[in-house]
């Protein structure tokens, strides 16, 4: 009895989720520095700090905006990106992809556009904050291969 009342408590969260992601709604999604752990040829493992932001244009699609910037001892690297996330089901996860431009400085100087992809879950503490691990793939265009990048993010969300 104990079991299926645990079952209950931790399914009922998830199927009345279907909060924040309507029309017209919009969100700051913050990933901190120390949350971002990534691998490229380029950089090996690193951390780094991002930022969206983002509105619902239609219910479960959400264009956005985002910023970035790793600073670390072998050179620093700025970014600037658009894309879009796709909710499904009003579930929490997303499928999201974006082009982006980085401009990378340091021992290695160069410019790349590259395309990202990912695939994460939104996962509501309140009824306008959120956990969202995800996993993502940036392939780079730049003819330098170490620039691609995949790798696992923790951010937050903020909705309103």
């Amino acid at each position: 009895m104990k079991k299926i009342l645990l079952i209950i408590c931790l399914v009922i969260p998830v199927l009345t989720v279907q909060a924040q992601f309507e029309r017209g709604t919009h969100f700051v999604n913050p990933g901190l520095t120390g949350f971002g752990l990534s691998y490229s040829g380029a950089e090996k493992t690193h951390f780094g700090l991002e930022a969206q932001v983002g509105t619902f244009v239609l219910d479960d699609v959400a264009l956005l905006v985002n910023l970035k910037g790793d600073w670390k001892s072998g050179g620093d690297t700025y970014g600037v990106g658009a894309g879009g996330r796709y909710y499904i089901n009003d579930s929490g996860i997303y499928l999201g992809a974006g082009l982006n431009l980085e401009r990378y400085t340091g021992t290695v100087s160069a410019t790349d556009f590259n395309l990202g992809v990912q695939v994460g879950y939104a996962y509501f503490l309140s009824k306008t904050v959120t956990v969202e691990p995800a996993v993502y793939y940036n392939q780079s265009f730049n003819h330098h291969s170490d620039f691609s990048k995949v790798g696992v993010k923790i951010d937050f969300g903020f909705y309103f």
